[in-house]
């Protein structure tokens, strides 16, 4: 994340996204798939992939791409064309998809905020979840209850990003606000229901 100066003097906090550039590997169609979408590849070059991927790639006549990603299909897209960041205008509001920061195993107050026990007058419970269910009824644990365990990296969605800048020759988008992931983690960017607001694919990138 950084910063961006406004004309008034006002300062944004944004976060700089990569957009791509992307390339149509594949479209889905209704006659065939049953649905219409596009599959986007994310352009890394000198990429690596196993005999079944480079024979898709080779199909399309493309490098191979490690990230693939499907998006509805909005207007017209061929198989081939480069998609980035100027299929995208400041003001538009998107939606970002990436796998959040692995936290590890932590305990009920990081994991879900829990209180806590007192800190002081004896009290030997400062940190424990409380009570899970009673001995005597129902004699375990409901389904549910929230415990410690594993935090993070799982898929989260940030709906309503507003853009503030974007930088078409360097595919950069400058997006309000914080986005899921570390740094350098791959994520993808869609138009938000709320924000559409002309025809054209989608885009994924990478911080």
């Amino acid at each position: 994340m950084t910063q961006l100066f406004q004309p008034d003097g006002t300062v944004v906090p944004v976060t700089v996204l990569a957009a791509g550039p992307c390339v149509a590997v594949q479209l889905r169609t209704m006659e065939r798939d049953g649905y219409e979408a596009v599959q986007l590849g994310l352009v890394e070059p000198g990429r690596k992939v196993n005999k079944p991927m480079k024979g898709h790639f080779d199909k399309a006549n493309l490098p191979p791409s490690r990230h693939l990603a499907e998006f509805a299909l909005r207007g017209e897209v061929k198989q081939g064309d480069a998609i980035g960041a100027t299929e995208f205008e400041a003001g538009e509001l998107v939606d970002v998809v990436g796998i959040s920061k692995g936290l590890g195993f932590q305990g009920v107050m990081r994991r879900h905020g829990f209180r806590g026990g007192a800190k002081s007058h004896g009290s030997m419970f400062h940190r424990a979840p409380g009570s899970i269910g009673a001995s005597a009824w129902p004699s375990r644990t409901f389904k549910g209850m929230r415990g410690p365990g594993r935090t993070g990296g799982c898929r989260i969605t940030t709906k309503n990003l507003k853009i503030v800048q974007v930088d078409g020759e360097r595919n950069l988008l400058l997006v309000r606000g914080s986005v899921p992931g570390p740094i350098g983690g791959t994520i993808r960017i869609r138009r938000a229901k709320a924000g559409a607001r002309s025809a054209g694919a989608q885009s994924a990138g990478a911080k």
